[in-house]
């Protein structure tokens, strides 16, 4: 908890020449406010929450022409997204990464109007990642990711979408999505496939069909378990834009917070957006 550790943060930052300025949030969306609003004044901004916290504040930040660096000091259950910038979990190396760290180009998400930082998912996962009990996760590892969200395989809900990227088509009836620029999603590295690289204008796709039965679920569950990836069942690909259409609504979550039930919308990585210190 960062009260805890306030005062030596703010000795940190102190005694790396900055004149500090704190300020707590007080309500949804007040850091995207407060980033919006200060933005391009302050020499940088420092961050200390969950990775919805962080998205706020590059939220903020990302309709400004000039941005300062963000400080990203992780103080949630999840930290996906520090882990991915190799983040230290203690706060105050954190804070001194903070400040004498290397401001570092990454890509943003752009969701329709919205922004987002590291994920931006549909379907029955969706909210497993943050739900799944600590306690599993640190006994199976990202198995236990797989296992509680196949709990709800009786009312699994599935949504037939056409998905369009760099002249490619795909139309199939799809139960989980996600678009990713990220090592781990709820904590659970291994799930995504291929190299991630932050700042590279790409992100990773992954798109999970509906099964019809019990041998295509067991290849689902195995590739997402890392025990055998070769299954037409998951597909996986890298892109910079990537269009989803469908005939209903579908919910989506955009770095774990609700980001809307859109039957069209366009995902584009905005190469090099912001600049995180690492």
């Amino acid at each position: 908890m960062i009260k805890v550790h306030l005062s030596d943060i703010i000795e940190i930052m102190v005694s790396a020449g900055y004149e500090v300025t704190v300020y707590p949030t007080q309500r949804p969306k007040d850091a995207t406010e407060k980033s919006s609003e200060y933005g391009s004044e302050f020499d940088r901004i420092v961050v200390s929450g969950g990775d919805g916290t962080l998205d706020e504040v590059v939220s903020g930040l990302m309709p400004l022409e000039k941005k300062c660096p963000v400080g990203y000091i992780p103080a949630g259950s999840t930290n996906d997204y520090a882990s991915s910038l190799g983040l230290e979990s203690d706060m105050k190396k954190a804070a001194d990464t903070a400040v004498n760290g290397t401001p570092t180009p990454v890509d943003v998400g752009k969701f329709g109007d919205a922004y987002f930082v590291y994920v931006a998912a549909f379907g029955i996962f969706t909210e497993t990642s943050y739900t799944t009990s600590q306690q599993l996760k640190n006994v199976l590892g990202h198995a236990a990711y797989i296992l509680s969200a196949f709990k709800q395989l009786r009312d699994i809900p599935s949504y037939r979408m056409q998905v369009e990227y760099d002249g490619n088509v795909l139309y199939d009836e799809f139960i989980y999505g996600m678009v990713t620029n990220t090592v781990s999603v709820g904590g659970m590295k291994g799930l995504i496939s291929g190299e991630v690289d932050l700042g590279d204008g790409l992100f990773e796709v992954t798109l999970v069909r509906m099964p019809k039965n019990p041998i295509e679920l067991s290849q689902i569950v195995s590739s997402l378990t890392g025990v055998d990836t070769e299954t037409d069942m998951v597909t996986s690909f890298q892109t910079s834009r990537v269009k989803f259409t469908a005939a209903e609504e579908i919910p989506w979550t955009l770095d774990g917070e609700y980001g809307g039930k859109p039957t069209e919308v366009e995902i584009r990585a905005i190469h090099g957006a912001v600049r995180i210190v690492s």
